[in-house]
This record gives C-alpha cells, structure tokens and sequence, in this order.
C-alpha cells in the first residue's frame, strides 16, 4: 500500500512515474538490459539525457541564451563551485541569509573568495525573508546569492529580490514549483531530490554570456565551461537520476506544466496553514504569513512534549516523515509537486482529530 510520503527528501515520486521505471528496469524498451547498465554513449540513453534537457527548458521557459547543466554533488557541492566559478579577483560574492541552507553557502563561498552578507535574518531567528530595501550591496558586488526556499525554516520568497547586479539562486526545494524572471539571474541551480528526481544530481542553469569570464585554474569537473561544452557528458553523468527525471517532467508537463504546479502548491499547503491558523493556539507556526513555504511546512504542537506521539499516530495511519529536522524539532511536511492534494487533506484531517483528542 502505497503512504504519504512527507519526507523533506528524497521526495515524494508520482506513482505513474514509479510505475513506469519499473516495468522497464530490467528490460528498458526491449534493449535487453537496464537502463542503469548500459552506457551513457549509447543513443537510448543519449536520449534521455537530451529528452530531460529540452523538456527542462520547455517547462521552465528557459532563455536560449542559458546551458542546462547536469552536474553531480548535490547543492552543497555548488555552495563552493558557482564561489570558485565566478568570483575572480576584484569582485564579491553577496549572500542574503535567510536559513541554515544560505550560512551554508555563505560558508564555503568564503573559501573561494570574497564574500559578505547583504542581509541576515539570524537575530529575526529566521522568520522571514527580507524586503529588497533591507539589502546592503557594496561595490564590486558579482551576484547576490538567495535560497529561495529554506528547507529546514520553511520560508520562502514569494517575490524576487529587486537588486541591481544578478541573482544567484539555491532552488532546491522549491524547484520548478513556479515561474522565475530569468532576465534576473544568471546561475540557477538545485539538488533534484526535492521536486524532481531521486537523489544523485543537481540541476543549474547557467547564463551561457558568463562561462567566458569563469575561473580556469580548477579541477575539470568544477568548471561550468567544461560542463557546458561537454553537454555534461565530460564524464559518465547520474544516468538513474536524469533518466527518472526525465519522466518526471514530462509527467509535469501532462499535468500542466508550471503554472498547474504553483496552484497545486498553494492548494495543499493553503490546507495546512489553515487548519494550524484555525487551532487556538494547539499548533504553531514561526513563519510570517509572507514569508511561509508552500514546499515545507513547519509546525509545533503547543505542547511539545505531544510531537512524538503525534509523529508516531500519523505513520500509523500512513504519513510518513513528519518529524522536523533535527537542528530545529518539531513537524515539517513537504508537500512537493508529487505529493497528491488528498495527502493534504489526509494531514489536516489528522490534525483536527489528534487536537479534538489530545487538546
């Protein structure tokens, strides 16, 4: 039987894609193996991997003038590469603080180069994203790095920072949930095991005008450039991850595309903000109302000590992964673009019953 999967990632799959992969895992369109055993030179898999390439670009309405990129490591990796990339000398790097995933990239950004934080919601404990105005630039600035989406704190930007040098962008979790100006940005880039695909991959976007200004003196695998010359086949890629990927998107795309995604979001976690809001006081939520993540909410039951016993009834009753990460505790759901509005439904269900019983 089939659960709720509320897990911050991996993330949620849609089953018609969990289906597919296993009807054809160990035979893959009559080729007589798995895809995850041939090689990534061969035209099947070459096909996926252009398939999820060009599919990512429809859906995202991405400009001709950006690579899409593939590239192993995970966000965390990009913390330090899109740093060693595109800070040379004389300029800086500009990183809006707004969780524990921006002071990570804030932190091995400062390993490659000058860097410094244009806003910080730390004395705020990280309740909000901050108002374009807030933001201190100095001279020199390259980009203005931003998670759009704090995983762990659950806020999340619902309108993009007005700044005058380029974006950068962490959109892990809340990847292809949304449209972005792209004439903002010059690098997007995400861990695709929120939204998209399991985990093995980061997604990035990159504006093509900038790879003739990024640093050569790296390893081959953490320039841009040759990632992009390449087609991101330098090296054997992720092939599992881009090949599920790939399905992913084109189930995204029969489901409507982008802006089916974005009403989707609001719908499951408009529920769930709601039923917390509508508690008296039994559940909480930190988060100003601007500032609240459609991909992850986070919540606490007023008293605390009940979380556990919450936690342990909802897997019971088939929700899994509601326990809040371990540097913050609490609950968190997920409610990526996989998950289905009756998984919502289901959870706030519960959390009326559990306050009617336990309140």
């Amino acid at each position: 039987m089939r659960i709720f999967n509320f897990s911050a990632g991996p993330c949620t799959l849609p089953l018609p894609v969990l289906e597919e992969v296993q009807a054809e895992f160990v035979d893959y369109r009559e080729t007589g193996m798995s895809m995850v055993e041939m090689s990534h030179r061969t035209p099947p898999y070459e096909a996926v991997h252009d398939g999820a390439i060009a599919l990512a670009r429809e859906l995202f309405a991405v400009p001709e003038d950006f690579d899409v990129m593939f590239i192993q490591g995970g966000a965390t990796m990009q913390f330090a590469m899109l740093a060693m990339n595109l800070l040379t000398p004389g300029s800086k790097g500009a990183y809006i603080d707004t969780g524990i995933w921006a002071s990570k990239a804030i932190q091995d950004g400062a390993h490659y180069g000058e860097v410094y934080t244009a806003w910080s919601g730390k004395e705020l404990a990280y309740t909000r994203v901050p108002d374009s105005a807030e933001l201190t630039l100095q001279d020199d600035t390259r980009y203005v790095h931003m998670t759009s989406n704090e995983t762990i704190g659950g806020v999340q930007y619902h309108e993009w920072p007005e700044v005058a040098v380029p974006l950068v962008a962490d959109m892990s979790s809340d990847y292809m949930s949304r449209p972005i100006p792209w004439e903002k940005f010059d690098l997007v880039y995400g861990g695709v095991q929120k939204n998209l695909a399991p985990a093995g991959s980061t997604l990035v976007f990159i504006r093509r005008s900038i790879l003739e200004h990024t640093r050569r003196d790296l390893g081959i695998y953490l320039r841009y450039d040759i990632h992009a010359t390449k087609n991101s086949m330098y090296n054997t890629p992720p092939v599992f991850p881009i090949y599920v990927m790939e399905k992913v998107l084109r189930w995204m795309q029969a489901e409507g595309g982008l802006s089916a995604m974005e009403k989707k979001a609001d719908q499951r976690a408009g529920l769930i903000y709601e039923t917390i809001d509508n508690s008296d006081g039994f559940y909480t939520n930190p988060i100003e109302p601007a500032s609240r993540s459609n991909m992850n909410v986070v919540f606490r039951i007023a008293d605390n000590d009940r979380e556990p016993q919450f936690i342990a009834e909802a897997a019971e009753k088939g929700m899994s992964g509601l326990k809040g990460h371990r540097s913050v505790g609490g609950c968190r759901a997920s409610v990526y673009n996989a998950m289905p509005l009756a998984g919502a439904e289901a959870l706030t269900e519960f959390m009326v019953d559990f306050k009617q019983r336990v309140g």
